[in-house]
Parts: structure tokens; C-alpha cells; sequence
């Protein structure tokens, strides 16, 4: 984090000449900047960069999740082919280890085509190598060039990355939340002059009583309702994973990652990953509103051990050695424990699905669990 970040005197410049600009347009030049986006540069994974995913931290989670899109194969009648599709697929570790999983059977990886949405090249290179061998696979840039069919989409930690707006109430309404610069080229928070004409209308129940100064952030339904409306018109299921809220409610959870270490996301920008946590409620509603069907939401932990990642976990120690036994145990307490460290309750887990799809492993098994 020491060398200094050119995207800083892009802003700089854009600033000088146009005046603040939105956080959520100061969020996609920081991931993906032609030249200089965080997202478009560098792999952001694993010990050696700035945070580490599930599928980094145990090949149960993969496996699991191969098993699942099996049991979505066969609810939706197991077709002929079956797209599996990954967004933001990391290193290739979670399609890897999902595939080992499916190879127990034959009728349905032999029904596969894979498809991975990745527009870093570096990620795509990795992916390459993870996945050497594998027939059938094809890369994109997005999800409106994956061909048309039955799928099953896996997204972990994909949503948290796709830009926020964030709203500030003051007397005058609800503002825009801008960064703006000082007289020293140092980039701040402002609201808007203006405020946002009739925002209010559009805010969740538990918003509108939200106090002076408080932040409200949201994204822009499009993505989803893609999913969403491919789903409901070609069959299949979508998984989402991520960190995030059940419930519409005010709160700013702009933030910055870079060594494992939070940051400030106002330095560096373009060298440190940014996110905002996840609207569970936003997304179900806006599938929703399309017609697709919604399962969940559940916690990850709750989600893994039904699908039964304890006796996977079990099963895999009883043939280790001590040593990697208890690297097992260490893994399956980070996935599903509540406590510090843990992505057990952080973590929510959703699907989507064609609205024939009644019932979902690990999902709809259960009451919602909305009290959370």
C-alpha cells in the first residue's frame, strides 16, 4: 500500500473539472478502471493478498456446493445440458472442487457446460491452470453472452463488489453522497447540494425513520433481474452467497480491505478492494418482482450444515493425519461458527429459482429466518 496509486490523480482530475462525484461512480473507477481498477489488475486472494474467500479456506465448500447444483439438476428434470455458471469464479477453486464433487455423477457431468464470468485476466489465468482438462468450459465477460438453457449460477461474494449509492437524510430531504477534494488534493464524503426529488417515496418501511445524518445505501436492480428473469424463463436455480443484511435498514458499510486489515477507502483508491455489504431484502424483492422464486434467506452455517458439511468434515479427518485433522476442524469452525473470525452468521445464503422450483436443498428445507 506504499506506492502511489495513479488512479488517485484520475479522480483528482475528474473532480477538478466536473465537481464531486457520486460514491457509486468513485467505487467502479476504484474496481474497474480500464487501466488502473483494482478488479482488473491483481489477484486480490489468499494469504499472499488482501482477504480470502470460502473456497479458499476448505474444499468442502466447493464440494458442497457441486452437490447442491446436482440436486437442482435433478429437480428440474435433469436435462440434457445443464449451463453451470459462475460469477466472479476467484482462482477456479470453487468450480474445481465443485466438479471433483460431480464426477461421482456420470450422467450429469457429462451434461455439463461451464461457463465462468471473469474480466480479470489475471483470475482468468489462474482459472485456466485450476481447471486444465475440463471439456466443455468457456469464458465471458458477462452473463449476457452465456448461451441459453437450464442453469444453475453460482455467486459467491459477487454482489458485495457491484457499486452502491449511498443516501444521506438531512432537513432538506435525502442527498446523494458524493466524494468530493480539498485544497490539498485529499478526497472527502459530502452530500449532495441538492436533494434527491421524492427519494422518500421509494425508501423501505424501516428507513423513512431513520434519524438526521444517518446513510442509506442501495444498488440498482438490474443484475439480479437478470438472473432472475433468465431463470424464471429457462429453468434452474441461482445460489447466492455473501456478507450482508437480511432486512432494508439504514447504515454505512462502505468499506476497504487490503492485507486482511480494514482500510480507508478514501486513500489508494484502485489498490485496496471495496465493497458495501449485501440487501438480502432488496435482491428477494426484486426477484420477485419478475417472478422468479425465492428460498432462503438462511445463514451460511445454518446452509453448509444442512447440506452436511459436519459429516463431510468427519469423513474427511478420519483418513488425515493429526496435523491436517485439525486444520479440517480449524476450517469447518471459520466456515459455520458464529464467533470471531467465524463466517458462520456474517455470511447469508439465498436462491433464486424458476417458480416450479418449490423447495431447494438447504433452503427451503427450513422456516425463513428473517429474525435475524
Amino acid at each position: 500500500m506504499s506506492e502511489p496509486s495513479p488512479l488517485l490523480d484520475e479522480i483528482r482530475k475528474l473532480i477538478k473539472l466536473s465537481g464531486p462525484i457520486p460514491v457509486w461512480r468513485y467505487m467502479e473507477l476504484c474496481l474497474m478502471h480500464p487501466r488502473y481498477g483494482y478488479y482488473l489488475s491483481r489477484d486480490p486472494l489468499g494469504r499472499e493478498g488482501d482477504f480470502t474467500t470460502a473456497p479458499e479456506v476448505s474444499q468442502m465448500f466447493g464440494e458442497l456446493l457441486g452437490l447442491w447444483s446436482a440436486s437442482i439438476w435433478r429437480a428440474i428434470g435433469s436435462p440434457d445440458t445443464l449451463r453451470l455458471i459462475e460469477l466472479g469464479p476467484g482462482r477456479g477453486t470453487m468450480m474445481s472442487d465443485a466438479l471433483r464433487a460431480l464426477r461421482v455423477l456420470p450422467p450429469l457431468y457429462q451434461s455439463l457446460s461451464i461457463h465462468l464470468v471473469e474480466v480479470n485476466p489475471v483470475l482468468r489465468e489462474k482459472q485456466h491452470a485450476a481447471l486444465t482438462g475440463v471439456r466443455n468450459i468457456t469464458w465471458h465477460d458477462s452473463i449476457d453472452d452465456v448461451p441459453e438453457g437450464p442453469a444453475v449460477i453460482l455467486a459467491n461474494e459477487y454482489f458485495d463488489v457491484l457499486p452502491i449509492h449511498q443516501m444521506v437524510r438531512r432537513e432538506t430531504g435525502w442527498h446523494e453522497r458524493t466524494v468530493g477534494m480539498d485544497a490539498n488534493g485529499s478526497l472527502y464524503f459530502a452530500p449532495a447540494a441538492e436533494p434527491t426529488p421524492h427519494f422518500e417515496v421509494l425508501l423501505p418501511p424501516l428507513v423513512r425513520a431513520a434519524p438526521l445524518g444517518a446513510v442509506f445505501e442501495w444498488r440498482p436492480d438490474s443484475e439480479i433481474m437478470k438472473l432472475a428473469t433468465r431463470l424464471r424463463d429457462q429453468d434452474g436455480a441461482a445460489l447466492i452467497i455473501d456478507y450482508g443484511h437480511l432486512r432494508s435498514d439504514a447504515g454505512d458499510t462502505f468499506q476497504a480491505i487490503a492485507r486482511h486489515s480494514f482500510a480507508d477507502p478514501l486513500k489508494n483508491p484502485g489498490q485496496a478492494d471495496i465493497t458495501a455489504h449485501v440487501d438480502f431484502q432488496a435482491l428477494a424483492r426484486a426477484a420477485e418482482d419478475v417472478g422468479a422464486r425465492v428460498h432462503g434467506p438462511a445463514t451460511q452455517g445454518d446452509f453448509l450444515k444442512r447440506l452436511g458439511v459436519e459429516a463431510r468434515a468427519a469423513g474427511l479427518m478420519a483418513k488425515a493425519s493429526p496435523e491436517v485433522s485439525a486444520d479440517i476442524a480449524g476450517a469447518l469452525k471459520r466456515l459455520t461458527d458464529s464467533g470471531r473470525g467465524g463466517m458462520g452468521s456474517m455470511f447469508k445464503v439465498m436462491a433464486i429459482s424458476d417458480p416450479r422450483l418449490t423447495s431447494i436443498a438447504g433452503l427451503s428445507d427450513q422456516p425463513d429466518e428473517t429474525e435475524q
